[in-house]
């Protein structure tokens, strides 16, 4: 359990580097998918299996889809086509890609359980996260949905055009 653990952070640490590092935004994005599934196994290593899913499902799934697709519409134009050549080499993709074989790997070992790397921890499930979200933490949990709404306002009113008179 310790090696899934420590393997998957480092795999998330150098991802997110890489994302930081990484002038262009297409690649930034595969690096950035990366870290998010290795945080994942993280959770699953740590036994919280409804964090790890949620993870994945949220961010790597709905969120970095949005993403893609924001991009893939700033880049409308005659003249991104020979740009976006350049982003579809191969060699280019060897980094996520070496990233996300260690995560497959670690993946196959814990389940394989070879030499005590198992997956395990103590499982909590939605209803034990929901009961601690909203008894001890609910204080924080609206704030941040304060937080949340505050920053929704702010890029509703940067993000939208002046209509001329």
């Amino acid at each position: 359990m310790e090696f899934v653990f420590y393997s998957a952070a480092v795999v998330a640490v150098l991802a997110t580097l890489r994302v930081i590092s990484h002038s262009n935004p297409v690649h930034a994005l595969l690096y950035l998918i990366v870290s998010l599934l290795a945080i994942a196994a993280v959770f699953f290593s740590l036994g919280a299996y409804f964090a790890g899913a949620l993870e994945i499902i949220v961010y790597a799934g709905a969120i970095m889809v949005l993403f893609v697709f924001v991009v893939m519409m700033l880049n409308l134009g005659d003249t991104v086509q020979q740009q976006e050549g350049a982003w579809l080499k191969p060699s280019l993709w060897i980094g996520p890609g070496l990233l996300s074989l260690t995560l497959l790997i670690i993946l196959i070992i814990s389940f394989r359980s070879v030499s005590g790397c198992e997956i395990g921890g103590v499982v909590v499930d939605a209803k034990q996260v929901g009961i601690s979200l909203f008894a001890p933490y609910v204080l924080a949990v609206e704030l941040a949905s304060m937080l949340l709404l505050a920053g929704l306002v702010v890029a509703f009113h940067l993000g939208r055009e002046e209509a001329s008179q």
